[in-house]
């Protein structure tokens, strides 16, 4: 092999995957249609429109309910492997509860999305939690719940699906919807002086739903493993959001969550700054976490800064180039110091990472070919994917895929900063989404994938 600055896809191993991945809030739209019921993000987009930068909702979105087929697509023409979607849980089940009642048509809609992609060539990533609890549940979540909702998704979906994700990003709901609330269901648990800030849950909520998201993840496996038939065939994952941090690693994100699936229990420097306010796990409990997974999903988008200081919290600007958040600095070397954390600290596992991107502030004024000449992200994306391999040829990390965030421009929760990624299918200007002709211009990024994947892999 060449070096690894002058690289392709197949510079990858064979079995390598490339996909996009989404989410169904962010995607599917029709958020009061087709018997799908209320989740916590209407009500939160509804209620906390301070919260959200442009005032917008997910009702809408990318109109991807009615429209999948053109981005199925899409994806096919861009010679991807996989897309990674997650199941929408008030559109199969409502109001949460099996015994509140099932909603066929969106059982239907999962069945029809699933049998295109495998038509079309893509294998299905399936999401089972992205964030969007169901507004019945209210503030809970409580795994009886999730375990239920799991069942259902596996005995209509599991014939087809061969790779699941319990829950996207736990840390990332957890701390902003039950600590910082400003993404929903909108719990705060700090006092700071902030006028949306008014209700006080305490410090003890955000660790409880910690324990409660792990203890659903399990049990979710559990009846996997009592329900599948082919055990061999199908795989299951946590899925986490996490960025390198250069000196310091937090406790509260990889950590959190990683050492109960490694382990069976919470790192002890957790126990000893949360003390009595951090849940314990029963001896069943411990042993019914413990090693709950085939393989770990990362979301990486960026790396942190952090240093020792007496005083208050501060933040660290790096020499950087920033993206449109405030929070995104392109960091790509980050995204290999992380792949080999992983390696070393939890046994080598499989890893995917199932997010990586960046956005910039979209402009109604850039035209279509400005749109698409797209040099930042195709940057990005490359030094990446090189640190990638470099993290699989170096350090031997059994990194097994790559999905980008995202395939198309779509609602970004609370920013509505329109990820630009690959082509920009939307204007948020306008309530209808416009459609790229397909075949027509695309993006440099999408040319490379797609003149890659119609090589033969020896090529």
């Amino acid at each position: 092999m060449g070096s690894i600055d002058d690289f392709s896809r197949y510079s990858f191993p064979d079995d390598f995957v490339f996909g996009t991945s989404s989410s169904a809030y962010q995607y599917e739209g029709e958020t009061n249609k087709h018997g799908r019921g209320p989740a916590i993000w209407d009500t939160f987009t509804e209620e906390h429109t301070e919260r959200i930068s442009d005032h917008s909702n997910g009702d809408v979105a990318i109109d991807f309910y009615h429209r999948y087929k053109e981005d199925v697509q899409r994806m096919k023409e861009m010679g991807m492997d996989a897309f990674r979607f997650s199941i929408s849980w008030s559109r199969v089940i409502p109001h949460g509860r099996i015994s509140a009642g099932v909603n066929e048509e969106g059982i239907k809609f999962y069945n029809d999305l699933i049998d295109d992609l495998l038509e079309n060539g893509l294998q299905p990533y399936v999401t089972l939690f992205h964030w969007d609890t169901p507004q019945a549940l209210k503030y809970w979540f409580l795994e009886n719940d999730f375990r239920d909702f799991v069942d259902l998704c596996f005995k209509n979906f599991g014939d087809r699906v061969k790779k699941w994700i319990t829950l996207n990003e736990p840390w990332t709901f957890n701390v902003q919807g039950y600590d910082l609330g400003t993404m929903a269901p909108g719990r705060i648990s700090v006092v700071v002086n902030d006028p949306h800030r008014s209700l006080n849950t305490g410090a003890t909520e955000v660790y409880t739903v910690t324990h409660h998201l792990l203890l659903a993840h399990a049990a979710a496996v559990r009846i996997y493993k009592e329900n599948e038939a082919d055990q061999t065939a199908a795989k299951r994952s946590l899925d986490f959001m996490l960025g390198w941090l250069i000196e310091k690693t937090s406790i509260y994100k990889q950590r959190r969550f990683m050492d109960p699936l490694t382990n069976g229990d919470y790192p002890r420097n957790m126990h000893d700054f949360v003390g009595g306010r951090l849940p314990k796990f029963t001896t069943e409990e411990s042993e019914m976490v413990k090693g709950s997974y085939d393989f770990i999903g990362i979301n990486y988008y960026t790396t942190y800064y952090a240093q020792n200081i007496d005083a208050d919290y501060q933040s660290v600007n790096p020499d950087r180039s920033q993206a449109g958040v405030k929070w995104l600095y392109i960091y790509p070397e980050g995204i290999c110091k992380l792949l080999n954390y992983t390696k070393d600290h939890y046994r080598s596992p499989p890893i995917y990472i199932t997010e990586n991107g960046v956005d910039d502030v979209n402009s109604s004024a850039s035209s279509l070919k400005e749109a698409l000449d797209d040099p930042v992200r195709e940057k990005s994306y490359k030094d990446h994917l090189k640190n990638v391999l470099r993290s699989i040829n170096e350090h031997g990390v059994d990194v097994k895929g790559f999905f980008a965030w995202s395939l198309i421009d779509n609602f970004e929760w609370g920013n509505v900063k329109w990820f630009k990624q690959f082509l920009r299918r939307d204007d948020s200007h306008s309530p209808v989404p416009h459609a790229l002709p397909l075949g027509d211009e695309k993006s440099k990024i999408e040319d490379g994938l797609a003149r890659d994947a119609k090589r033969p892999r020896n090529a």
